[in-house]
C-alpha cells in the first residue's frame, strides 16, 4: 500500500468534509435522536459507499480517457462552480 497516497486522501477527504451539509445534517440527526450511534454509523457507512463508487467510476474513466483530458474537465468544472459561487445572487 501507498502509505503516502493514503495520507493524502485521508486529509483531503477530511478537509473537504469538515463543516459541509452533511455533517450539518449528521448534527442536526444526532442531536434529535436517542440513538446518536445510529446515525454515526449511517454517516460512516454513507461516505464509505460514495468514496468507493467515486473511486471506482473514477478508475473506469481514467481508463477510457486521457489523464490530461481528465484534468482538464476537472478545473473546468471547479471553475464554473467558482464562478457561479461568486456571481450568485442572495
Amino acid at each position: 500500500m501507498d502509505w503516502q497516497l493514503f495520507g493524502l486522501s485521508f486529509i483531503t477527504v477530511f478537509l473537504a468534509e469538515i463543516g459541509d451539509k452533511s455533517q450539518l445534517a449528521a448534527i442536526a440527526l444526532g442531536g434529535s435522536t436517542k440513538y446518536p450511534r445510529a446515525v454515526f454509523f449511517g454517516s460512516i457507512i454513507a461516505l464509505i459507499l460514495t468514496s468507493f463508487l467515486g473511486v471506482i467510476v473514477g478508475g473506469s474513466v481514467a481508463q477510457i480517457l486521457p489523464t490530461r483530458l481528465l484534468k482538464a474537465i476537472a478545473s473546468l468544472g471547479f471553475a464554473f462552480m467558482a464562478l457561479r459561487i461568486l456571481w450568485q445572487e442572495e
